[in-house]
Order: structure tokens, then C-alpha cells, then sequence
């Protein structure tokens, strides 16, 4: 309404003749409403955002043909018996300057208006697109750390299943760290973040479970640098590494030697190191699970590429770099 005023008012005061514009612009704006709702509700969303743009163009040049003839058909009509009464000379219909004038008005009115919409959609559209990224970053997180959990208890009941065979007195006390470790797990790792200082200890469970299957085979070395009471850490991230350790890090009747360290670095970055002995005979074809892999691609949720994660081999030996953002805060 305020853009027909403003057209009216426009025209009129240029012509002298308000009663000419108010009903010329009562014919062309139904017009214009047509096209720019037919551009905005149905030409973009079907060619533009599909990248059609051949099909684009030739549905807006059609649709300007149609509103050359309707526009000029209705205003000889209703409105005046002169083709072109804007001109210094009398126009004629299908001439080529009349043609282009009505297009080039046409053209103009579609673009401000179709501008306008896509202006307001735009921070809408924005904020939508948003929510759905968080959505999907929380929903894949979620699905990902349900296929951790089930991995892991797999491994730890094989644990299990393995000292029930020798009728192990240690089966018992196996039995009570699995029991924290599902308490753990099931039921206090809820949210997106977790203390690192629980998920050391979670590793420490883990690998007392390991201790109690394999005896004295296991040499660890933990080191702690830093303030770590208040970093807080994706939970169950570690564990992949520790549990490759004895995947992959276990001879015959051998030690495995785990060196493992935490470093919260003055730059706010949690440094995470791991090196352990590597057996490169380990058949490695078969029932891997997720492992790594599963969490790279937390990291890269979670971090985008703000984070390093490298691994090599060196001799007989494994060598795990991890460097994500410290971040200290609340417990979700």
C-alpha cells in the first residue's frame, strides 16, 4: 500500500494528472503482485536454488511477454485509448521503445520487490539453517557415542569371558570395575562435555580391567602437567587410543609399555600424548570397530580444524599426538 501511494503520488504530481495515475497503477499493480509472488513462491525456489538457470531466465522472459500484452490490453481497456500516453509522441503497440519501457518498469518493480523478500528471509533463513547444523552436529555426536559404548563393553566382556575360561579368582574383581565403569558410562557421561579428571579415572578403570587379565605384562607411565580441575573434554575420547594400546601393542608372553601424558599448554590447548609398544604382526583385517576413525570424526564435529590429532609408527613403537582446545567451564 505504501509503495502504490508513493507510485501514485509519483506519477501524478510528474503528469499533473492524479486521476491518470491512480488508474493506471490500479491496473499494474495487480500485475506486479502476480509476477513478484510468482518469481519469489515458485520460479526461485524451483530454477534458482536448483540451479536451473536457463529455465529461470526463459520462465521470466515468457512471463514478461504475457505482462507487455495483459498490461497493455487492459490499460487501452480501462484506463486510456492512447498506447503510450507517457510518450512526447504517441506510441504504438509491439513498438520497440514501448516494449522496452513496459519490461525495463517491469524488471524494476520484480528486482525491488524480490530484493525486499529475500532481505527479510535471509536472517531467517540464516537462523534456521543454524539450528538444523546444531541439530545435526548433536544428533551425529549422540550416534557416535552410542557406537563407542557398545564397542567398548564388547571388548571388556571378551575380558571377562577369557578369566571365566581359566576360572580366575580375578574374574570377581572384574566384574566390579566393569560394573563402575557401566555406571559411568550409561549413566553419569549425559551430556556434550565431561571433567577430564573423570575421564582419567575412567581410563584407569580400563586399564585395571586390562591389569587383572593380563598381570604383570603392563608397564604404565601417566603424566599430568598443568591446572586440569576445571578442563572439560568430550567424554569417552581417550579411550579409543588406550584400548589400541592392547589391541594392537600386545606380544606373546611380551610387556606392553604405555607412556601416556595430559598437558593443559599456556596458549589454553590440552596436549595429549601416547606412545606404546606396537606389534606389527597384530591382524588388523578383522573386527577393528570404529576406533579412530569414530573419533577423528568427533574431533572434526566438535572442533571443525581447530584441533591436531597425528599418529606414526617409529620402530616397535606407536606415537599419538592430540591437541584440542582446552575448554574450562561448567558441567552441562
Amino acid at each position: 500500500m505504501g509503495y502504490f501511494t508513493f507510485n501514485v503520488v509519483r506519477w501524478g504530481s510528474y503528469f499533473d494528472d492524479y486521476w491518470y495515475s491512480l488508474k493506471s497503477n490500479l491496473v499494474e499493480f495487480p500485475i506486479h503482485i502476480i509476477v513478484v509472488y510468482i518469481n519469489v513462491y515458485y520460479l526461485i525456489p524451483k530454477f534458482i536454488l536448483r540451479k536451473k538457470f536457463q529455465k529461470y531466465m526463459a520462465s521470466i522472459v515468457l512471463m514478461l511477454i504475457l505482462v507487455y500484452l495483459v498490461r497493455t490490453g487492459l490499460n487501452y481497456l480501462l484506463v486510456t485509448k492512447e498506447i503510450w500516453p507517457e510518450a512526447e509522441e504517441a506510441g504504438k503497440f509491439l513498438e520497440t521503445n514501448h516494449i522496452i519501457a513496459v519490461v525495463l518498469g517491469e524488471l524494476y518493480v520484480l528486482g525491488f520487490v524480490t530484493a525486499i523478500k529475500l532481505l527479510i528471509d535471509w536472517p531467517i533463513e540464516l537462523k534456521r539453517n543454524e539450528d538444523l547444523a546444531k541439530l545435526q552436529l548433536s544428533t551425529e555426536l549422540k550416534f557416535l557415542r552410542t557406537q563407542i559404548q557398545p564397542h567398548f563393553f564388547f571388548n571388556t566382556l571378551n575380558n571377562l569371558y577369557a578369566l571365566t575360561l581359566t576360572k580366575s579368582d580375578e574374574a570377581p574383581k572384574l566384574v566390579i570395575k566393569l560394573s563402575d565403569l557401566m555406571q559411568y558410562v550409561l549413566y553419569e557421561v549425559k551430556s556434550s562435555k565431561a571433567s577430564l579428571l573423570e575421564e582419567i579415572n575412567h581410563l584407569n578403570n580400563y586399564i585395571d580391567i586390562e591389569q587383572i587379565r593380563f598381570k604383570d605384562r603392563i608397564d604404565l607411565e601417566m603424566d599430568i602437567t598443568g591446572n586440569i580441575e576445571d578442563v572439560v573434554v568430550p567424554p569417552l575420547m581417550f579411550l579409543n587410543f588406550v584400548e589400541n594400546c592392547f589391541k594392537h601393542g600386545l606380544k606373546e608372553n611380551d610387556t606392553v609399555k604405555i607412556n601416556m601424558s595430559f598437558e593443559v599448554s599456556k596458549d589454553n590447548y590440552l596436549e595429549f600424548r601416547l606412545s606404546n609398544s606396537f606389534n606389527p604382526n597384530t591382524n588388523q583385517e578383522t573386527k577393528q570397530g570404529i576406533g579412530i576413525m569414530n573419533t577423528e570424526r568427533r574431533l572434526k564435529l566438535l572442533f571443525a580444524n581447530n584441533f591436531v590429532l597425528q599418529t606414526h609408527i617409529e620402530e616397535d613403537t606407536y606415537n599419538l599426538f592430540l591437541k584440542i582446545p582446552a575448554q574450562i567451564s561448567e558441567i552441562d
